[in-house]
């Protein structure tokens, strides 16, 4: 993984120290509310319904051990011994106290993590496939990309005060796992006809209260004119994008309202100005890609004959592999999903304890690197076969080994009222509740990949429109209800879900959910996915069961 140069260190240490001045002064009253929410915002800094909240970014989700236990330490010394992993694999603690926050900053900034512009009008975390350099379906590792990306956008003089906040994502996989049809601008490696790998790239696609899917501006990108092409496109946002209406102010709305081709011919134009001085040296690609080597995988790893022998043994473990490990690219090693979706836990929430114990894990079986994943779970991405079954053995006895990967209780689900200023409904308890009605495993495991998103406002911070089944808060005259959606995806047919129809009170939401998956048994052909049996048979059929007593 990149560790910082001096260059990258000076920057943050004088970040944490220009912060906590500002801060100072703003505690004295030296600075208004509305000077400092500004500044608190593009270090990180949001408050919410109880107490401040400190997201911290996770570049491309890659983290270390070194890492997770500085978290596991903020989180006792300045929390509530627990932290929040969020769907764009950032870090969130819930409960600092304001003048604590530059302090916690320090901390981060001796392990090699900030909080800048992970809030604010501004260029966010830049994130990626979880399973980037592993996984079999790669064309070519996104991270090292993800990293120039990160260096490029962090402090940019130019880009920050944006229309609105602007997110980037990057894939190298077959398989879209890093929901790049949803962001301001997706980037795919690609082959071109002649073999060589370059850049497809999106644009104007977002989630919120106007989910709308990314479009090809460019279908063939060379990797040299990666930085101009990015920088063009956020030019031209920065010239049009709308001011003056908060919620018309993302790209996406822009692309829509001036239609592609106009939009892609202000970006050509703007692109032919700059691109000749902002080329990416070949040498500094290498230089980058050559911090993401691979560690020392063992040769003969593949030999071992336990890992089949455990399998064989132990229903539980087997369970477990299915669901919760993933193919890797060298013989004999798996990627292992830490879930983060026990059923008594908050959906993304873990201990000071777990944390510290992840990376003790990490550094016995994984080279010491954890990754989080836009589904708010944890991956050992390269775990020996030969090490599983001891390693599921203590996931297990720390509440990490939940064999639901992919299934129904895998539940994406955003803190909703019980933290968030704009939230209108809870989220939280009725994952709780959906979890209980689901405790069965088999059953779980029956229905097969279900992907359940739900958030409690319209901000979609848990992506409900597009999961297969989408659950939004909504308030009613002060009281909480929800909308149902179906058929959304993320993943390379991308879908925004289909309204079911009006909005169910709370104390109906769980019994609405287990009577849609009633329906989907009841009519699924063989092993047919949920999304596929919604495709074919539209939506009627669960509406019909889901409102027949209204």
């Amino acid at each position: 993984m990149y560790q910082y140069n001096d260059t990258d260190q000076t920057l943050v240490d004088q970040r944490v120290a220009q912060f906590r001045r500002q801060t100072e002064s703003f505690l004295k009253g030296d600075i208004s509310d509305d000077q400092f929410r500004a500044l608190r915002l593009m270090n990180g800094v949001y408050i919410q319904t109880h107490a401040p909240m400190l997201r911290i970014a996770g570049p491309y989700g890659l983290l270390n051990s070194r890492q997770f236990r500085k978290l596991a330490h903020i989180a006792r010394t300045y929390d509530k011994n627990y932290c929040h992993f969020t769907t764009r694999q950032n870090v969130q603690f819930n409960w600092p106290q304001l003048e604590k926050i530059p302090d916690i900053l320090e901390e981060l900034a001796s392990v090699q993590m900030h909080a800048i512009q992970t809030s604010g009008n501004c260029l966010r975390n830049t994130s990626s496939d979880h399973l980037a350099g592993v996984c079999i379906d790669e064309i070519e590792d996104p991270r090292p990309y993800c990293e120039i990306i990160r260096q490029w956008t962090t402090l940019h003089p130019e880009f920050a005060y944006l229309p609105r906040k602007f997110k980037i994502a990057v894939s190298g996989a077959k398989l879209d796992r890093a929901a790049t049809q949803f962001h301001d601008i997706g980037l795919h490696l690609v082959n071109n006809d002649a073999g060589e790998v370059g850049f497809r790239v999106l644009v104007g696609g977002g989630l919120g209260r106007t989910p709308i899917i990314g479009q090809v501006i460019k279908p063939y990108l060379e990797k040299k004119h990666l930085l101009s092409y990015l920088e063009a496109i956020l030019r031209i946002y920065n010239l049009f994008g709308r001011r003056d209406n908060k919620y018309k102010a993302r790209i996406k709305i822009l692309v829509k309202e001036s239609g592609l081709e106009k939009f892609s011919e202000l970006v050509e134009k703007e692109w032919l100005l700059i691109r000749d001085n902002l080329e990416l040296d070949s040498n500094y690609i290498t230089t980058i890609k050559a911090q993401f080597a691979p560690p020392a995988y063992e040769t003969d790893a593949a030999q071992d004959t336990r890992f089949a022998q455990h399998q064989l043994e132990n229903q539980a473990f087997a369970t477990w592999v299915k669901y919760n490990t993933a193919d890797h690219k060298v013989p004999g090693y798996r990627a292992v999903f830490l879930s983060l979706k026990a059923p008594d836990s908050p959906p993304g929430d873990i201990t000071d304890m777990q944390l510290d114990a992840v990376a003790d894990l990490a550094d016995l079986y994984s080279f010491g690197e954890i990754r989080s994943t836009h589904r708010q779970n944890l991956i050992f991405a390269d775990v020996k076969q030969a090490d599983l079954f001891v390693l599921w053995q203590q996931l297990d006895i720390l509440k990490l080994a939940t064999a639901n990967i992919g299934t129904a209780t895998d539940m994406i689900c955003c803190p909703g009222l019980d933290f968030c200023s704009l939230a209108n409904a809870g989220s939280i308890g009725i994952a709780k509740e959906i979890n209980a009605a689901l405790d069965d495993l088999d059953y779980i495991h029956d229905i097969g990949e279900i992907k359940i998103n739900m958030s409690g406002c319209m901000n979609g911070c848990a992506h409900q429109s597009v999961g297969h089944i989408g659950i939004l808060g909504v308030d009613k005259k002060g009281a909480e209800w929800y909308q149902l959606t179906l058929g959304g995806s993320s993943e390379n047919e991308a879908a925004i879900g289909e309204r079911l129809g009006p909005a169910v009170a709370k104390d109906q939401v769980t019994q609405a959910i287990t009577t849609i998956l009633d329906v989907y048994i009841k009519h699924r052909l063989d092993d047919e996915s949920f999304l596929n049996m919604v495709k074919r048979v539209g939506i009627n059929p669960f509406k019909e069961q889901v409102y027949a007593n209204n």
